[in-house]
């Protein structure tokens, strides 16, 4: 296949432009451009064809040839964004228009981009989990139904599980989501869903061994394999379920030590270096283990129980959330209380740990009061985050200094952020507000 070379005309809708064929095909390979031009795409004409017809808005297209001749995205005040984003999708060069509108995440150079508001408080449930996809979509889980949100931020068809409370979920790709919920496994507690549509592509198989539990904690790894924590409350039992996220059959079933001693883990992450799996609970004692996928064995755990008093300082601390760092082969953990501690996986599993953020006050779970502080801990390009009351701040450098914070002025404490697709969403409690932080582009100022 071939592309015509020099001066290109185009009609759009009834507007000339001429352009390269060099400027059209720098809109990729999947975009209607390189279609266009592709020798096969006039295969059944007569004659040759001196335009391009292109039945779209004018005035929208010069935008985005603008976009491709430049790189850079320039919106007159007259022309809307997000129909400037219709067009793009409908041309192929939605990644275009997104790389031009922010760089990669960096969470010293945070900005607002958008906040979403006041869409799912009306029926009394709480949002308590968010996940963002590799490009830029997310989702919200709010009762029995999770809330899907484009790259343009608008809602996509909700995933409704008829009354199951969903437990979690998780992008397996760009396109699917995986979610788990309190019904039992052999009933179809689990399944893909088209993030896009909303529609059920299967349910996850089961064998008889997990007849009676439900799924949890889930994770992804990078050879297709879905693994969920899994627990049968009638007998208290445990274990972690492995599956082929290809076809949907359970492929394994890890309930020997230290899983069915290791109770229902809330933390799943796959280490794409190592190509371990690191399970991590906090209930009701503190166990993290990274468990071999390849050679089907533990080679690292940790084990340690937390005070049953706020008045017993010589026990452990009690997890909140954990996350593997591989580029420094440690292990970040968060308490209740924002106390950050660091874990040598190289050493004698000692944590180092450090105060507290100044004003906050402990927090013990037994004592029964409710709260507003959901610690939590992310780790993106080379930098640690964690979540405190309504502020999010950031950790760099080789000791892992805090480098800046941001917040939103409403929306009460955030219960769960999540880093994707060069953004971080962040859900408040309060008034389920979706706070969407980008990174703008910096074009630095030529010397003179």
């Amino acid at each position: 296949m071939g592309t015509p070379k020099g001066r290109v005309k185009l009609n759009v809708g009834g507007r000339i432009f001429e352009t390269t064929a060099t400027t059209l095909e720098f809109a990729g390979q999947n975009s209607l451009f390189r279609a266009m031009l592709d020798e096969n795409w006039n295969l059944h004409s007569d004659s040759a064809i001196t335009e391009h017809f292109i039945d779209r808005d004018p005035d929208y297209f010069a935008v985005l040839l603008n976009l491709l001749r430049t790189g850079e995205l320039y919106i007159p005040p007259k022309i809307d964004k997000k129909l400037v984003y219709k067009e793009a999708e409908y041309y192929g060069i939605l990644d275009h228009v997104r790389s031009a509108e922010c760089d990669k995440f960096d969470g010293n150079r945070p900005r607002l981009a958008r906040s979403i508001t006041g869409w799912s408080v009306r029926d009394g449930v709480i949002s308590r989990a968010i996940q963002a996809s590799p490009n830029g979509w997310c989702c919200v889980v709010h009762g029995s139904v999770v809330h899907v949100y484009d790259w343009m931020l608008e809602e996509r068809p909700t995933i409704n599980l008829d009354y199951h409370k969903v437990n979690n979920l998780c992008w397996i790709d760009s396109e699917n989501i995986v979610v788990s919920s309190d019904e039992n496994l052999d009933s179809g507690g689990m399944g893909l869903f088209n993030a896009s549509t909303g529609e059920l592509r299967y349910k996850f198989q089961v064998t008889d061994v997990l007849k009676g539990y439900t799924a949890d904690a889930l994770g992804v790894s990078s050879d297709n394999k879905l693994f969920s924590s899994c627990t049968k409350s009638t007998s208290n039992k445990h274990g972690i379920g492995v599956w082929d996220q290809v076809t949907g059959k359970q492929i394994d079933f890890l309930d020997w030590s230290p899983y069915k001693y290791q109770h229902n883990a809330s933390r799943l992450q796959w280490l794409h270096d190592t190509k371990c799996l690191m399970i991590a609970s906090f209930h009701p004692r503190n166990d993290i283990s990274l468990y071999d996928v390849r050679n089907d064995k533990v080679v690292w755990s940790w084990s340690g129980v937390y005070a049953r008093s706020s008045y017993d300082i010589a026990c452990e601390k009690i997890f909140r959330d954990v996350v593997a760092i591989e580029e420094s082969s440690s292990i970040c953990i968060i308490d209740w209380n924002e106390c950050l501690g660091f874990m040598d996986l190289r050493g004698n599993g000692t944590i180092n740990w450090r105060n507290s953020i100044k004003g906050v006050m402990p927090f013990f779970p037994w004592e029964g009061r409710s709260y507003s502080c959901y610690p939590k801990l992310a780790f993106h390009e080379g930098q640690l985050f964690s979540s405190l009351n309504d502020t999010i701040t950031v950790y760099s450098g080789s000791d892992w200094v805090p480098t800046s914070q941001f917040q939103q002025s409403h929306g009460g404490p955030i219960c769960d952020f999540s880093i994707g697709g060069d953004r971080l969403f962040a859900l408040h409690r309060n008034e389920d507000v979706l706070d969407v932080w980008e990174t703008p582009h910096f074009f630095p100022i030529p010397l003179k």
